[in-house]
């Protein structure tokens, strides 16, 4: 078999069960990969689950965020949480102990991509966790 030049236009497509290779042009999975993509990075900013008294809920804003991004606590948490955040890898990227309700990162070391954040009590228990963007 001979590619050449074109060989980058092509998707590799193994079926398991029968062994056969099937060639897919990138052109027509491209379009479907984007809406996929950019389906999951519009996220709201809401979490998956919380303990915290009160509304339960950790704001962020803005998602996607470019220079900074602001997590709102709500009333009645308790001062000793902590925040962390990772990269898309797992990889942290960012600690901080102790939070305010309304605390601010700065985002200049940040590279373009998907973040974890979680925040924990003052035992080291995930109390919330949700994902934000950073578009530079």
């Amino acid at each position: 078999m001979h590619f050449g030049k074109n060989f980058a236009f092509y998707l590799i497509n193994l079926y398991i069960g029968q062994n056969k290779i099937k060639f897919v042009s990138l052109k027509k999975i491209l379009p479907i990969l984007f809406i996929i993509l950019s389906a999951s990075f519009c996220s709201e900013g809401q979490s998956r689950s919380s303990s915290i008294p009160g509304d339960g809920i950790v704001r962020f804003y803005p998602n996607p965020a470019i220079s900074s991004i602001t997590f709102d606590l709500p009333k009645g948490y308790e001062k000793n949480y902590s925040l962390e955040v990772f990269s898309f890898l797992g990889r942290k990227v960012y600690e901080a102990i102790n939070v305010n309700p309304h605390t601010t990162v700065d985002l200049t070391d940040f590279i373009r991509g998907v973040y974890i954040y979680q925040l924990r009590d003052k035992s080291g228990k995930m109390v919330e966790s949700g994902k934000f963007q950073v578009s530079k």
